[in-house]
């Protein structure tokens, strides 16, 4: 469903002021809403349409991220491994494979030699062999410094484990899968020329195209404002063929805070975070010679947005990206209806209140989610939520009791008179002794 006219109207413009402001050649976006594409502009001149590709740098470590978190599932690494195992002889072999999806290795931010992103990239072999201790310039986990060179390492790894080229991996595990036909390696017409714009005259120059070779995994790809928020649509409702819904969720987790005082800007496994209000968007930003982009996604509401402009200075393409975003939240709000619902039959007699050491809670459902709460939680904002974990077994997923397991205790009636959570004993009544001394 498209977006209303007023506000479509009021994101048209918006861009628009920022192509003339920026001295931009085109800017190009889209908006999506549960995987559904419900905006799309360009503006320039020719302005682009949603089809024409732009570079979208760094948003690819978003891609090489699941690629890792692919391996993890299937077993076939650890986070905690040190890199050393999976690559011999690195000079950052201590730092996790972790500490490189989150920027915590303590490796430069580039790699050695020239400015990677504008000349011929090299095969891996040479990317390892350049790379020794000057290129440590942090202890691993002392701090969070960005780190492209981090990210071709990762990519490495994944071309290891997998026994084939990036590309093809990334290929067959995720852009296949996911429909993401006009995301790709190289540039595929039509795509946008990438310029410099002078600073002191309008005039353009166009930039170089380069294959970035081992460092691809940090910033290869190229894409569209369309595929992009539809790989946005995937990061807040996820395939299972692609990763597991609770894997997107760790990498959507802060492992670093930016700004530990305001907290408006994390990172997490392969994504940044940005704290805008009482919402997070994870996303991420790129630039590469003559491209800049940004994705910003706000998961609870499947709300994505992507930002793609064919000149890399004058515009925070990520920060365009959460003001559409935000803009579309707040304009265009969505309500679902409240639907009835059968409830399981294991479940029926375990709701309503419960007691611990006069305090009461409340288990409850909502949308088919199990809650629990403070009786004087009454608008939920602080319940904890549980997922079946076996017969009478039920695990925590979110809060302070994440991964802590709710047990149901029976009488010989097989009636549950007591709730287990985690030694905490929860009991119908005010003054029941079984919950305890």
């Amino acid at each position: 469903m498209s977006l209303p006219e007023p506000l479509a109207g009021d994101l048209r413009r918006r861009l628009a002021e920022t192509q003339a402001r920026a001295r931009l050649p085109s800017v190009s976006a889209a908006v999506a809403r549960h995987g559904d594409v419900a905006f799309t502009a360009g503006v320039g001149d020719p302005a682009p349409d949603p089809d024409v590709q732009y570079r979208i740098g760094s948003i690819t470590k978003t891609f090489t991220a699941v690629l890792v978190l692919q391996l993890r599932d299937e077993g076939l690494l650890s986070l905690a491994d040190p890199l050393e195992r999976h690559l011999p002889g690195t000079p950052a072999g201590s730092a996790t494979v972790r500490d490189l999806l989150g920027h915590l290795s303590g490796l430069t931010r580039e790699p050695p030699g020239d400015f990677w992103e504008a000349v011929p990239g090299r095969p891996g072999a040479e990317l390892l062999a350049g790379i020794g201790t000057e290129e440590l310039v942090l202890p691993a986990r002392r701090a969070w410094h960005y780190s492209n060179l981090a990210y071709g390492l990762l990519g490495l790894v994944v071309e290891r484990a997998r026994r084939a080229a990036y590309a093809e991996v990334l290929r067959a595990r995720v852009l296949d899968p996911l429909g993401l036909r006009r995301t790709t390696y190289d540039p595929v017409a039509p795509y946008a020329t990438g310029y410099r714009v002078h600073p002191y005259a309008d005039e353009l120059r166009e930039e170089p195209l380069a294959d970035t070779g081992a460092m691809a995994p940090a910033g290869q790809l190229w894409s569209t404002p369309t595929d992009l928020v539809r790989w946005g649509a995937f990061l807040a409702e996820p395939t299972a063929e692609v990763l597991a819904a609770d894997t997107v969720e760790e990498m959507c987790e802060p492992v670093a805070i930016r700004d530990p005082r305001g907290w408006t800007s994390g990172y997490g496994l392969g994504l940044q975070l940005f704290r805008r209000g009482e919402r997070v968007y994870a996303g991420h930003g790129g630039s590469m010679p003559g491209y800049v982009a940004g994705l910003a996604v706000a998961r609870g509401e499947a709300v994505a947005a992507a930002t793609m402009a064919n000149a890399w200075q004058g515009v925070d393409a990520t920060l365009l990206a959460i003001e559409l975003a935000a803009q579309v939240l707040e304009g265009d709000p969505q309500v679902t209806p409240w639907r009835p619902a059968k409830t399981p039959a294991a479940l029926r007699e375990l709701l309503g209140s419960w007691w611990y050491r006069g305090v009461e809670l409340v288990l409850y459902l909502r949308d088919g989610r199990l809650l629990l709460r403070t009786a004087r939680d009454v608008t939920g904002e602080q319940a904890a939520a549980f997922v079946p974990a076996g017969p009478d077994r039920y695990r925590g997923v979110d809060g302070g009791d994440r991964g802590e397991l709710l047990r149901v205790r029976r009488d010989g009636a097989g009636t549950p008179v007591v709730l287990d959570l985690a030694t905490w004993l929860l009991t119908r009544q005010l003054d029941d002794p079984r919950g305890g001394p």
